[in-house]
């Protein structure tokens, strides 16, 4: 993993920040900000080895982060679990930050998702239904079913669903990602 140049990092802040922004005061990513994100992104990375002249190698990196991000939310996506802001704003940050990069930020979104989503429940007085909820979808995956077919619950769409702002657990791993590579140059 390599700390993303001083532009990259600035522009992934400014990109997560104002995505759990919206996300939180709409529950919604707008598609101006991610439709935006990703060719920025592109162009960051393809102008990144020299300034002023496009680089093969800078688009390859780019490209190969944006699809490995949008392959792994779109898959969560058609399973219901994460709406298609959630994919867009994913495919961006994959896109500024490359293939291998991108999978140490989806390791950390995911144990903080796995926390706020543990604290969500806890609040809401739903641990154990979340319990049931987390064996049903386990078990509908290893019979190759979709789990919101054979529990709403298990639906982002749906009202009695608990929803996170996912946006703002995307916003923390990745500035969490960043913090990390920072502290480890030191």
């Amino acid at each position: 993993m390599s700390l993303p140049p001083l532009a990259i990092r600035i522009f992934l802040t400014v990109l997560v920040l104002a995505a759990s922004f919206f996300d939180i005061r709409e529950r919604r990513i707008p598609n101006w900000l991610t439709m935006a994100g990703v060719p920025i992104a592109i162009a960051l990375n393809a102008l990144r080895f020299s300034p002023f002249q496009f680089e093969a190698e800078g688009l390859w990196y780019s490209l190969k982060g944006l699809g490995l991000a949008f392959a792994v939310y779109f898959g969560l996506y058609l399973l219901r679990g994460m709406g298609a802001g959630d994919v867009k704003l994913m495919a961006a940050v994959g896109a500024a930050t490359g293939a291998y990069n991108w999978l140490g930020i989806l390791f950390i979104t995911a144990l903080m998702g796995g926390v706020a989503a543990f604290v969500l429940a806890a609040s809401k007085g739903r641990m154990r239904r979340t319990f049931v909820n987390m064996w049903l979808l386990v078990l509908s995956l290893r019979q190759g079913r979709a789990p919101y077919r054979d529990n709403p619950e298990l639906d982002v769409q749906n009202d009695m669903a608990l929803r996170l702002p996912h946006g703002v657990v995307i916003a923390g791993g990745t500035l969490a990602f960043l913090a990390v590579l920072i502290w480890a140059r030191r």
